[in-house]
């Protein structure tokens, strides 16, 4: 794979368990070898990591392998521990991104190191969140920074454990260009099934690389058993993935790629027109209602539009979801206009 490969066991367990995964990694090509050493857990009294002795291990794996390292900081503590065992490659987590107070502790913490840093994207879908880390590390002299899409928080449960919205990385691409952007198709499974199809939709998204969970027992895991893969598997994957191009100077390629956008860009132009005339007629609703003294939300009219839009979405093979989505904002902007 041409790409950044981050791989390794969702935690430290013991010295033997890190450096058998770091040699099965590093024969696979990885770049760099994760390892969480603190593991912020969900509920008191699971395994939440082995703490400070593990960066030992890990540091091993720098000097014996000559692998390059990485490791999860929540705090000014752990970058300072991991900076004294000389490990300069850290990464900040979903849960801690989500706190600018944790992030600047880091950031202030990180300053004159010359460390890299993986910035996970936070828990809950907030694109300005996300830059706001990045701004905060980018203002302490840290500009070595690598975006990590792990996928958000969902409150009912899906396909994957993590919602990959992957329109949003749209929008991180125009915001923050000039930042690698790797996926996380482990945290955002939840399942090893699914990792491999997680991994090629990234690649076929232009992702820069991806971070993988790989234990050399899985089952035997002492965190996340279920979406780590074994050192066969994650061969098995690696060996699978098609990465494209990000572009081709081919004459008859650019062409038909020309027409196609222009094609594209008047229907754009369609929607945007259409838009706007249903806004004024929706305006006009609202005025004939307060006219008569009705309601602005009808429930009944509204669950016969959706139905409508829906059956039409699948006879035309659109995804329910894209269209739900759609219509949904559209409604909210009806409601507002009148």
């Amino acid at each position: 794979m041409n790409k950044l490969l981050i791989a390794g066991p969702c935690s430290a367990e013991s010295r033997e368990q890190v450096l058998q995964a770091a040699r099965a990694v590093k024969e696979l090509g990885a770049d760099i070898f994760r390892a969480g050493v603190w593991k912020p857990r969900t509920h008191p009294g699971c395994f939440e990591g082995t703490g400070a002795p593990a960066l030992d291990w890990l540091a091993q794996v720098r000097e014996t392998l000559g692998l390059e390292v990485t490791t999860e900081v929540a705090s000014a503590q752990h970058v300072r521990l991991c900076l004294e065992k000389g490990i300069r490659t850290l990464w900040i987590g979903a849960r801690t991104t989500t706190n600018p107070f944790m992030v600047q502790e880091i950031a202030d913490a990180l300053k004159g190191s010359g460390a890299k840093v993986l910035v996970k994207n936070p828990v809950n879908p907030d694109v300005d969140l996300w830059m706001g880390a990045v701004e905060r590390l980018a203002s302490n002299g840290i500009n070595d920074i690598i975006l990590v899409h792990r996928g958000f928080s969902q409150g009912l449960a899906g396909r994957y454990r993590n919602d990959p919205k992957w329109h949003l990385l749209l929008q991180v691409r125009e915001r923050m260009p000039q930042l690698p952007l790797i996926c996380d198709p482990s945290h955002i499974a939840g399942d090893s099934e699914l990792v491999p199809e997680i991994a090629q939709r990234a690649m076929d998204l232009g992702l820069d690389g991806l971070m993988i969970e790989c234990h050399p027992d899985p089952s035997a895991a002492l965190s996340d058993a279920s979406q780590q893969l074994s050192p066969a598997r994650l061969k098995e994957l690696l060996d699978s993935l098609v990465t494209r191009v990000q572009d081709s100077s081919d004459a008859a390629y650019r062409d038909r790629l020309e027409m196609l956008r222009s094609q594209i860009d008047s229907l754009d132009a369609d929607i945007i027109d259409n838009l706007a005339r249903r806004m004024e007629i929706s305006r006009q609703i609202g005025a004939l209602k307060r006219e008569n003294g009705i309601s602005i939300v009808q429930p009944v009219r509204w669950g016969r539009v959706m139905q409508d839009a829906l059956q039409r979405a699948a006879a035309s093979g659109l995804e329910e979801e894209l269209v739900n989505n759609i219509f949904s904002l559209i409604h909210e902007a009806s409601v507002r206009q009148q």
